[in-house]
């Protein structure tokens, strides 16, 4: 059964990393010691170390300890022998390329769909989707596809910014990116706002957190999902 939660992001305002979300991960990863912790997308540049230090630092106050993926000389056999997953934030361009690079879509895919627990954050939520092309990232990289994990049957858009009323800023909304993604691709995407988190128990997908969600669909006009809403019917 699978056992996910997609958090839009890793650190709210005036919090510190993970903080908010600390009592959840507490029974997330119930009877858990160790976590796996992958690191590939990199936040502004950070070191895999540095970024996995931060990661353990954080995970201790719940008697957590974390491993990197790149301390191991296989990361193929890091995923076979973690007791649960965490893939953090930062550029989902390279994360993918990484993952794919390292040859372990597949063998996460099979991991989580087994029972492992997973946590994702910012990027590490976004390839929970079908694809990662609903990112808000940069393209610093170029991975061979943008195929993602497909845990959930729609596509995120993490960190999503609603429009500001009465802004001069003429560029592109959140909003308006979605629909040029609608302009070429079927799948839902569902905008998450800070704060806001989806928990996926097997089939059952839960929006948690005290936000409302944004739900986009080719072709109608985008609604508001309310907290604790079930959002399993979506495809």
């Amino acid at each position: 059964m699978k056992r996910i939660i997609i958090a839009s992001t890793s650190t709210l305002h005036s919090g510190s990393y993970l903080e908010y979300l600390l009592p959840e991960l507490e029974k997330h990863f119930e009877g858990i010691d160790t976590l796996t912790f992958i690191p590939y997308a990199r936040p502004s540049g950070i070191s895999h170390d540095d970024y996995t230090a931060k990661v353990r630092e954080t995970f201790s106050k719940i008697n957590i300890h974390v491993e990197g993926i790149h301390e191991y000389e296989n990361p193929r056999e890091a995923i076979n022998q973690a007791k649960a997953l965490f893939t953090g934030g930062g550029n989902t361009f390279l994360l993918v390329k990484q993952l794919y690079q390292n040859e372990l879509i597949t063998t996460i895919q099979q991991k989580v769909l087994s029972g492992t627990p997973y946590l994702g954050t910012s990027a590490g939520s976004n390839i929970c989707g079908l694809t990662m092309e609903t990112t808000n990232d940069m393209p610093i990289v170029y991975p061979p596809s943008f195929k993602t994990f497909g845990f959930v049957p729609f596509n995120l858009n993490p960190h999503y910014l609603d429009p500001i009323p009465n802004s001069t800023h003429m560029g592109e909304t959140r909003e308006t990116r979605i629909a040029e993604f609608h302009a070429f691709n079927t799948q839902p995407v569902v905008g998450l706002r800070e704060g806001s988190w989806l928990e996926v128990l097997g089939n059952t997908i839960t929006l948690k957190g005290s936000l409302s969600a944004r739900l986009f669909e080719q072709g109608k006009t985008p609604i508001e999902i309310p907290t604790n809403s079930d959002l399993s019917h979506l495809k």
